[in-house]
């Protein structure tokens, strides 16, 4: 350890970020723009919020799966309604499927990774449930899985995908596609409907803000 730290140096004066300005104001613009169209699927993202909140009256449960930067926002939601978004409240039942390493592991090494999501559906998922899939190409194919099964259980089925949607739109039973090819800009715009959701789903559950005004959470 010592010798690999006494083997590195300050960087050079003079050190290039390449055309640093052009990359930070086009990665703002292309975000904003993408935000903006984002508006043209309040309806779908409605309807979504709406089939959560008569899950979660008749006690059922929202299950969140997706590979990789997807897999974070699956934790993210998830934890957003165990804990708390903006207001007071019991905790909301949520699972991200992403999350427990040994389920995880024993199911990619017994049967493969295309199976991890599908066989935790299979044993966690009921007809009251709400599973929804994250993929910002739309052909993740152990989110395609999951949600194929969810669908034979009788679950209600979402997927938060891209601009084509991908096989993905042709399982769920609501597809909310960000108008974007870019992985980066479709992940922004992911966690921002993610969090709109969350809002709306808190509200409905619990109308009465006991926080005396809106806030975060203390992470």
């Amino acid at each position: 350890m010592k010798t690999a730290i006494a083997n590195l140096r300050p960087p050079e004066k003079g050190i290039c970020l390449g055309d640093a300005g052009r990359v930070f104001h086009q990665a703002i613009d292309d975000h904003l723009n993408v935000v903006q169209q984002l508006r043209q699927q309040q309806k779908v993202l409605e309807s979504l919020a709406l089939r959560i909140v008569e899950a979660i009256h008749i006690g059922g449960r929202v299950l969140w799966c997706g590979n990789g930067g997807s897999a974070a926002d699956c934790q993210h939601l998830a934890a957003e309604f165990v804990g708390r978004f903006r207001r007071e409240r019991r905790g909301l039942a949520s699972i991200a499927l992403t999350t427990d390493s040994s389920v995880l592991t024993a199911i990619g090494n017994d049967y493969g990774f295309h199976e991890i999501f599908r066989r935790q559906v299979q044993a966690l998922c009921t007809p009251t449930d709400v599973v929804v899939g994250i993929s910002t190409s739309g052909n993740s194919q152990n989110v395609c899985a999951a949600l194929k099964e969810a669908r034979e259980i009788g679950a209600f089925t979402a997927c938060f995908t891209g601009i084509d949607g991908g096989e993905m739109a042709g399982i769920g039973d609501i597809v909310l596609k960000i108008a974007s090819k870019d992985t980066a800009r479709i992940q922004e715009a992911h966690i921002l409907a993610g969090h709109i959701l969350c809002d709306w789903v808190e509200s409905a559950v619990c109308p009465a803000d006991t926080t005396g005004g809106l806030e975060a959470g203390n992470e």
